[in-house]
């Protein structure tokens, strides 16, 4: 499909230094995903089918590539508005797969479910953060639990936003890859909690998914160049003096303004 003048979606160039995700000494490189009413120029179309959460994979291993409806064997076109199911809304499979009792609770599944508008999407790209030269609309980051809290908190840190996650039984890639391009919130899930990822083996069990959309990017860019990753009371532990600090008066304010 082509975009506007018969062309493909144009990729706005990167601009913003996005290396301080190197520094987190990650197994799998950040990656970095577009949504596109056409298909690219100048970027290669993935030579297979493979699921949207493999797609993640894939890239994570090196490979610049985009997709379109026919590189799927899973519910991607569904979440990314390409087609519609209304067999899969009924709810009919996930008895058939054991995974719901009824139908009416794998159906309820759909009535949450984030995708992206019928027909807008027609072509996503996928590239690891070393080889990502357009702007993401959702950048992917992957790790330990410990890695992803400083990514985390690199959201929380000038905002005071609160930790998000969200996802259902099935269908993950939903809520990594659309949820928070559309509510523009980070969001996190956890590798081993859903069910195509321990079918098709994605991901490494326990591992955090962080999603970051690119309304938050810069905020969490910013603040992982500038806060502490490390703090003093991790370190130390609560017996060490960064968390045993004397808060006395604050302590002595909050007895008083209770009246007790």
């Amino acid at each position: 499909m082509n975009g506007p003048h018969g062309k493909g979606s144009p990729l706005v160039k990167l601009e913003r230094d996005l290396s301080v995700f190197g520094r987190l000494g990650l197994e799998r490189q950040p990656v970095g995903v577009k949504f596109l009413y056409a298909c690219p120029e100048g970027i290669p179309r993935l030579d297979g089918k493979l699921a949207l959460c493999e797609m993640i994979v894939e890239a994570e291993n090196g490979t610049v590539f985009y997709a379109d409806r026919d590189n799927h064997e899973c519910v991607g076109p569904l979440i990314l508005g390409m087609v519609d199911v209304p067999g899969y809304r009924s709810g009919e499979l996930g008895p058939l797969y054991e995974i719901f009792d009824e139908p009416r609770a794998n159906a309820k599944v759909y009535e949450d479910l984030p995708t992206l508008y019928p027909g807008t999407c027609n072509a996503t790209v996928f590239a690891p953060l070393d080889k990502l030269e357009f702007q993401p609309d959702v950048l992917v980051v992957t790790g330990s639990v410990r890695q992803m809290e400083i990514v985390l908190r690199a959201m929380s840190y000038t905002t005071g936003e609160h930790y998000r996650s969200e996802s259902t039984t099935v269908m993950g890639c939903a809520w990594t890859l659309v949820q928070p391009y559309l509510t523009g919130k980070i969001n996190f899930s956890v590798y081993g909690l859903t069910y195509g990822h321990i079918v098709r083996r994605v991901g490494k069990e326990g591992d955090l998914v962080v999603s970051i959309p690119w309304t938050c990017l810069p905020t969490v860019v910013e603040n992982l160049n500038k806060m502490k990753w490390l703090l003093p009371a991790y370190e130390e532990g609560k017996r060490g003096p960064s968390y045993s600090q004397d808060v006395s008066w604050l302590r002595q304010e909050a007895v008083e303004g209770l009246g007790t």
